[in-house]
């Protein structure tokens, strides 16, 4: 077996993790806040370790820690919205829901980044407005776990397009490794403020210690190491193309792990695949354009 193959297999194996995510989201007793303040623990203590086995600096200019610290507070707010999507929802709900976090990057990066924006991408968006309108319509009883979806969705967008200036300057590993140290310090001062510490310490169960185990280690450390890793043999559309799978592989897990909690309306599995498909095709048209873009520039030169 070669390097490239190998290095797709590691692929959707991270991506399969990604998805059991929201089913730990499920499986975890405690509360979202809870929940996120011992993940973000869990994986900047994992990440630590790495760095120190690694001798990696994490020396980096005041200035750039400032904005780590700021990227990871979005980062743990969109993920208390996550998982506070899944408990008052369900898995399929809220996954369906997060694949719009493409249409929200197709918009937030031309304002950060101050490129221009793309007709074909504005297209894609509405078509995922329609998925999404249906999904709304037939299971409204789930209001609120959408709206809380498309929130983290949003951030996720956020956050995405914020680490994006981040890259090429700094190692993603440091990157990580600041935002998870600083998204725990910001939910322990919130839960200072709010009381959350007035009885003590969060109390998790032993089962719940062992998802938050998994879920800090394996599905944020490791997840993370092993997706910049296989960058090295992959391009970056190969594996935007195959993160894309997250909420198929979620949904199905759902399906069969939790049965008819999860069983929804032929509508919402109508309007998923409408985001799904959406999701699927901006990076195949992505790449025609810069294709014909290129030749556009060639002919011009020639002329």
């Amino acid at each position: 077996m070669n390097a490239h193959i190998k290095s797709h297999l590691k692929l959707h194996m991270v991506v399969f993790i990604y998805g059991f995510t929201a089913i730990l989201g499920k499986l975890i007793v405690l509360p979202a806040v809870e929940m996120v303040w011992y993940r973000m623990l869990i994986a900047f203590l994992a990440l630590g370790v790495y760095l120190g086995w690694k001798k990696r600096s994490i020396a980096y200019p005041k200035e750039a820690i400032v904005r780590f610290f700021g990227v990871g507070l979005v980062v743990a707010f969109h993920w208390i919205t996550f998982f506070h999507a899944v408990k008052i929802s369900n898995v399929s709900v809220t996954l369906g829901c997060l694949a719009s976090t493409t249409l929200f990057t197709s918009i937030l990066e031309p304002l950060i980044t101050r490129r221009r924006f793309v007709w074909f991408e504005l297209i894609i968006g509405l078509v995922m407005i329609m998925g999404l309108y249906l999904i709304f319509q037939f299971e409204f009883q789930y209001k609120w776990g959408i709206i809380t979806a498309l929130t983290s969705a949003f951030l996720a967008g956020l956050f995405t397009v914020l680490n994006k200036t981040f890259i090429g300057k700094y190692r993603p590993d440091v990157i990580s490794f600041y935002e998870m140290g600083s998204g725990f310090i910001g939910i322990t001062v919130f839960m200072l403020l709010s009381g959350g510490f007035a009885s003590g310490l969060p109390v998790a169960s032993a089962i719940d210690w062992a998802w938050l185990l998994i879920l800090g280690i394996v599905c944020t450390a490791y997840a993370y190491v092993v997706s910049v890793e296989v960058m090295k043999e992959l391009s970056a559309y190969a594996v935007v193309l195959t993160i894309n799978m997250e909420p198929v592989y979620g949904i199905v897990m759902a399906y069969f792990i939790f049965k008819d909690s999860e069983y929804m309306s032929a509508g919402f599995y109508a309007g998923t695949a409408i985001v799904l498909s959406a999701v699927f095709l901006y990076p195949f048209v992505l790449r025609k354009w810069r294709q014909l873009a290129e030749r556009r520039a060639k002919r011009e030169l020639v002329s």
